[in-house]
């Protein structure tokens, strides 16, 4: 392959995704990876998939919703245009509390109102609730809906890019370690390594979290779930073929050691405690993985003009959330997308400044 125009570095959801959307635009790319093609290392392979900007919206910042909005209108197309089907659902996130926990439920709303007065925040009745998840705690009688947000099967989603990228030309190298002073020689260099790109950042930090997968043939779930609650957040994301991803602890700490007890023993009894079918469940799978974050929670783009490197981190937990409008705005950066942000969608901060064309 001759001198590409883009190599990226880090075949995580972003560096992926980037590499996909950037050559079916036209450009010649080259993608580096630590890991193998399935991605098993990245934080997406221990994600949820989760495209809730309004349900994040009750902690994360205003902007994440905003980008989130506009993920929510990419990824149809973006699946439309994949090799193989991946698992989508967009019927919305149904928030759930415990009576006694009805003043997080009335944070929440507020944060809301606040932060999105356009919210679609719908109370449910107990027979609304009953008719919509028969599945669900008989004696859980608080709900609100919120439509239109989705979710899609991270690893489904992973192994699909892996098979666009042969289909787009995209020079792979998986199993390749690539460092700063060893960066690949191309006309730029996207740095999408996440947690290993910490040393390029100097306030970089990581957030840990802990999952479980569970297999329930009895239990048919069609919306995404979360508690509302001051210290067990939980959410369960039905997947195809009666599974379900169990998740909610955020650390403060780049461990990646297995999941604790603790963890493992919060996440389930909090599930329990809105579904109690799940006491039958199969535990498929523990896992843990750190997030890259920085002290905003918001993601970062920097320019580095002499070497020619463009490095993009940060996305913390919202990998899926927001990968569709950060790449979306690079394209937009490397000039091989026309601008085509929808009115009220803030654009990125850079740290320095970025050219109109980064191939000129």
């Amino acid at each position: 392959m001759t001198r590409p125009d883009l190599a990226i570095v880090g075949g995580g959801l972003l560096g992926r995704s980037l590499a996909w959307r950037a050559a079916r635009a036209g450009a010649r790319v080259a993608l580096y990876d630590a890991a193998g093609r399935k991605g098993e290392d990245s934080a997406a392979w221990a994600a949820a998939g989760m495209i809730a900007p309004t349900a994040e919206a009750i902690d994360a910042d205003v902007q994440i919703a905003s980008m989130g909005r506009h993920s929510l209108t990419l990824w149809p197309q973006w699946l439309a245009e994949l090799p193989i089907p991946v698992f989508y659902r967009d019927s919305g996130t149904i928030l759930l509390w415990h009576r006694e926990d009805s003043a997080e439920a009335l944070r929440a709303q507020q944060k809301l109102a606040a932060r999105l007065p356009q919210t679609g925040w719908k109370h449910l009745e107990n027979s609304q609730l009953r008719e919509l998840e028969p599945a669900l705690n008989s004696r859980l009688s608080h709900a609100a809906y919120i439509s239109g947000e989705a979710q899609v099967d991270n690893r489904e989603f992973l192994e699909a890019v892996a098979l666009a990228l042969e289909e787009t030309r995209v020079e792979c190298h998986w199993n390749t370690f690539v460092q700063d002073y060893t960066l690949p020689d191309a006309g730029i260099v996207v740095d999408c390594r996440g947690m290993a790109a910490r040393y390029s950042w100097h306030n970089l930090r990581g957030v840990r979290g802990e999952i479980v997968r569970l297999q329930t043939p009895d239990i048919e779930l069609h919306h995404m779930l979360r508690l509302l609650h001051p210290r067990y957040p939980v959410y369960i994301v039905p997947r195809a073929e009666g599974r379900l991803v169990v998740g909610a602890t955020s650390v403060e700490s780049d461990d990646r050691s297995p999941v604790t007890v603790r963890g493992a023993l919060e996440l389930l009894a909090s599930a329990h405690s809105l579904l109690p079918a799940l006491a039958e469940a199969r535990i498929l799978e523990f896992n843990t993985q750190v997030r890259p974050a920085f002290p905003d929670n918001l993601p970062a783009i920097r320019f580095d003009r002499e070497r020619r490197v463009l490095r993009i981190n940060g996305l913390y937990r919202h990998g899926f959330l927001l990968t569709p409008t950060v790449v979306e705005d690079v394209l937009v950066l490397l000039s091989l997308q026309p601008p085509t942000r929808v009115e009220g969608w803030p654009s990125l901060q850079y740290d320095d400044e970025v050219p109109e064309c980064l191939f000129l």
